[in-house]
């Protein structure tokens, strides 16, 4: 635990008890605050008075008395409206914060050349957190790895020299961390993604912006017209910037050459590794990850021959492209985090040919018609989930699918079709370009579920094929 010193002896407000919301708390207690700790449901209360936490009714407190907000990062703090806590904090004048900013102040007053990374994108941002963590341990450091990730940043260790804090952030969690300044910032790409919570997409940019904006030295993939503005402006104003990129070759940054990661310097090609062959970073959104990596690894000082050993044993993030298994010359891919077109187009990219494509759930908005281009390495599309219409009519004259309506049936299907093929390598890929929330309670559920249907098939592959087309 990091306890949150800065508040010692005044009363907070804290909004979300969650499992991060709980972590904030008990790290305020630890730090000698006085929490009022609430939420709108009455479970999330019950686990909260279990824990310890101190749980007051916000909606009938005098918010004069508090010295600040903690809000829980799922709450609305501007979009589509304020929630109701954001409300009477501003009304009284109480600043509104998050568990990253408390982390930030720690940092801040405690160790602040503690070496911190802070990472954030739309799409890559788990992955690469997972990798540079990897690569930090594999140098020999204390690694500290946290944040959007899954660990509340305030249940790690505290920050002191030595120790690496790698820090996953949100969009949301940006939004309520105003002092936010990493040792190293990385932002990997932007597209449309939490419109619902930030209004525009210049808004939505904007906060994306402050990581790096704040950073010593700020990593930023250039290969989106957002983020080329961005480094564009952080160059333009003095800051240190390593631009990467895996659409051209930089004549300054860091870019990735098919599987090989390279910089140029005096004109001059400099090999930084070679991704041929490790599975666990196949494609060329993993080779944006791992350039992200690299030059973050190479900013704190780590050697670049511990840099390329540990790419070479990362075992991948689980839902992210996750090799499960192999039946014959059938390979099977778990991608369930794959949620919206942009991170299922990095999947279907990754492959040349041969793909058995599960797909669906709860869509989001343009559906998979911006993959329209990928269609022809897809040998069969199989629908699962709410969005199995919207998706049929997209697919329809384009490429084979069937209606498979739930996940057993589409890997049945699909490994069965998979096993018939000519191809050397056909592949069933669960990337499917949706929320899970009509028939899971996450992307992790999903994943699992395919993953454990997946192992539970046989070893000796069946040829009882799906029937072509449609169904």
């Amino acid at each position: 635990m990091t306890p949150v010193a800065s508040f010692r002896g005044r009363s907070v407000a804290l909004f979300g008890l969650g499992g991060s919301g709980l972590a904030t708390a008990q790290a305020l207690a630890a730090g000698g605050a006085h929490v009022a700790a609430w939420d709108d449901k009455p479970t999330s209360r019950g686990k909260a008075l279990e824990a310890g936490v101190p749980v007051v009714d916000l909606t009938e407190a005098d918010w004069s008395g508090f010295s600040a907000l903690v809000l829980s990062p799922g709450v609305p703090l501007t979009h589509p409206v304020p929630h109701w806590t954001v409300e009477k904090a501003r009304a009284a004048g109480v600043e509104i914060i998050g568990d990253v900013e408390l982390f930030c102040r720690e940092r801040a007053a405690t160790a602040p050349d503690a070496p911190f990374i802070a990472i954030t994108g739309t799409n890559g941002k788990s992955t690469t957190t997972a990798l540079i963590s990897h690569l930090v341990r594999e140098a020999g450091l204390d690694c500290q790895m946290g944040g959007n990730i899954g660990t509340a940043v305030l249940s790690l260790a505290p920050p002191a020299a030595g120790r690496v804090h790698v820090v996953e952030c949100s969009s949301f969690q940006i939004d309520l961390a105003p002092s936010l300044a990493p040792t190293v910032g990385v932002l990997l790409n932007i597209t449309p993604d939490h419109l619902d919570r930030h209004g525009t997409m210049e808004n939505y940019a904007a906060i994306k912006e402050r990581l790096v904006a704040g950073a010593e030295v700020a990593v930023v993939g250039v290969d989106d017209d957002w983020c080329r503005a961005i480094e564009a402006r952080l160059r333009g104003a003095g800051r240190r910037v390593i631009p990467i990129s895996v659409e051209r070759v930089l004549e300054e940054g860091i870019s990735a050459e098919d599987h090989v990661i390279a910089r140029r310097l005096a004109g001059k090609r400099i090999v930084l590794a070679d991704l041929a062959g490790i599975g666990s970073l196949r494609g060329a959104h993993n080779a944006q990850n791992a350039a992200a990596a690299i030059a973050a690894l190479e900013t704190i000082g780590v050697d670049e021959k511990v840099i390329r050993k540990g790419l070479a044993s990362f075992p991948g993030l689980a839902h992210r492209m996750e090799q499960v298994r192999r039946i014959g010359r059938t390979l099977f891919v778990n991608d369930s985090k794959a949620t919206n077109a942009d991170a299922a187009e990095k999947a279907l990219a990754a492959f040349p040919s041969d793909i058995h494509w599960i797909i669906g759930g709860v869509p989001k908005e343009g559906g998979i018609a911006p993959l329209a281009p990928l269609f022809g390495r897809v040998a069969k599309a199989y629908l699962i989930g709410e969005a199995s219409d919207d998706f049929a009519a997209t697919l329809e004259g384009r490429t084979a699918f069937t209606r498979c309506g739930a996940l057993e049936a589409a890997v049945a299907a699909a490994a069965a079709d998979a096993a018939a093929s000519d191809a050397a390598e056909p592949v069933v890929l669960l990337s499917p370009a949706c929320a899970s929330y009509d028939q899971y309670p996450n992307f992790e559920v999903r994943g699992t579920h395919f993953r454990d249907l997946v192992l539970a098939l046989p070893d000796t592959p069946s040829t009882d094929a799906s029937p072509p087309g449609k169904a």
